[in-house]
């Protein structure tokens, strides 16, 4: 397996490949931590996502995905309009109570050949932009529920709860387990290739 970082222009481009000699799942993201307005500048509340997905896949307790694929309309993890993220991230809803905020693994629209645009997320006072655009079908998005502290961001500076964002390319998660998700096991013969990225830009 391989993994090419490389900044062009204003984008993050990462591409991975892989090959196997033996059926292989096979399941690769990037957990890169992003505060729009700078590290240490507090928390992403008032970032505003956009996600192109009409679906998702719901978690259990465990956070493990249920197998169910369920559309975003009238839940609090619809994005398709952009949406301020503190807006609902408290809500007392299952979905929320169960990731403690958002953790959630959404099927891109449209995805097939080529890359496509799956997320956009604005920081108003800075005007940032950051889009994310990739060959895989899914994406997770993460508020740093779990953050604590403990990690450090930028120079040093210690990272607190829902102080960073991720939006994660993937496959969807525990895919062998559910028949319905799409395979992804590698076979010996094949080549893995994915191409996520992270672009930005002022707005």
């Amino acid at each position: 397996m391989t993994v090419n970082y490389a900044v062009v222009g204003a984008d993050l481009k990462i591409e991975y490949q892989a090959t196997t000699d033996k059926p292989t799942v096979l399941n690769l993201t990037n957990h890169s931590y992003f505060n729009m307005a700078g590290s240490g500048r507090g928390t992403i509340l008032a970032h505003q996502l956009r996600l192109f997905s009409s679906r998702f896949t719901p978690c259990d307790a465990q956070l493990i995905p249920t197998g169910e694929i369920r559309p975003v309309a009238g839940t609090p993890v619809d994005f398709r309009k952009a949406t301020t993220v503190g807006d609902r991230i408290d809500l007392n809803d299952e979905l929320i109570r169960v990731a403690h905020g958002y953790d959630h693994n959404f099927i891109i629209d449209g995805h097939g050949d080529g890359l496509k645009l799956a997320a956009e997320m604005h920081e108003p006072t800075t005007g940032r932009l950051m889009e994310v655009w990739t060959t895989q079908p899914a994406i997770q998005f993460y508020t740093g529920n779990f953050l604590d502290g403990s990690f450090m961001g930028k120079k040093g500076i210690p990272c607190g709860r829902r102080e960073a964002f991720c939006l994660e390319t993937q496959h969807y998660p525990d895919s062998p387990h559910h028949p319905n998700f799409p395979s992804t096991v590698l076979r010996p013969g094949q080549a893995f290739q994915s191409e996520t990225i992270y672009r930005f830009s002022p707005r």
